[in-house]
């Protein structure tokens, strides 16, 4: 399973990618603004800043939602590097620039996927990636395993050359199910990664080690 970072913070992705571990980036608006990052040319500034610290996929997301608009800000994100995979939201008109954007030979990431419905049109559109969202199913008291279990049967299925890139990570444990369903990649937040790592039996072990270490000393 892949691993990507859910952020637009450079530090925080210098970190993930100091493990060794990281697959990729995705990032969105949201995080761009949290980060004080506004405007075309610094955003798209942004996005190649990252991509010289990652050697993998990294969704760009568009901020218009008309075809003709998507498909110039697409265009224009492709253009940014090799590694941009362009990000389009799950509407009527982001499944036609889908369509476009594979015939062109251009990666996509369809996003704000909530059902087994939405992300089996995406791969017929052409998607690279589709992006069902976790934590925000949960948020409405639905399982969103569900939802990945789902993509996976079809896809499965059907063959299809897309991905189920799981989004909307809360816990480690989210990274863990998904794992465990197949999803191809997770993007996550970078403390559920780190979490991944602990467990107090592990920091007991240590411990123990540590003070053998010194008697032999």
């Amino acid at each position: 399973m892949k691993f990507f970072i859910d952020t637009a913070n450079l530090d925080q992705i210098r970190e993930a990618q100091d493990l060794g571990i990281l697959d990729g980036v995705t990032t969105n608006p949201s995080l761009m603004a949290k980060e004080g990052i506004s405007g075309k040319d610094a955003i798209n500034a942004h996005y190649k800043t990252i991509c010289e610290i990652v050697d993998g996929d990294i969704s760009a997301e568009v901020l218009s939602t008309t075809y003709e608009e998507m498909i110039a800000e697409g265009e224009e994100l492709a253009k940014i590097h090799k590694n941009i995979v362009v990000k389009i939201p799950m509407i009527k008109d982001g499944v036609k620039a889908m369509k476009y954007f594979a015939d062109k030979g251009i990666r996509t990431n369809c996003t704000l996927i909530f059902s087994a419905g939405q992300a089996l049109i995406a791969a017929k559109a052409g998607a690279s990636y589709v992006s069902p969202f976790l934590g925000r199913l949960d948020d409405i008291s639905v399982d969103g395993m569900n939802l990945i279990e789902e993509i996976r049967i079809i896809f499965d299925n059907y063959l299809f050359d897309c991905e189920i890139l799981a989004a909307s990570i809360r816990s480690p444990m989210h990274i863990i199910n998904c794992a465990k369903l197949g999803a191809d990649v997770v993007t996550s937040p970078l403390p559920s990664i780190l979490n991944l790592m602990n467990h107090p039996l592990t920091d007991k072990g240590l411990a123990q080690f540590v003070e053998d270490a010194k008697k032999m000393k």
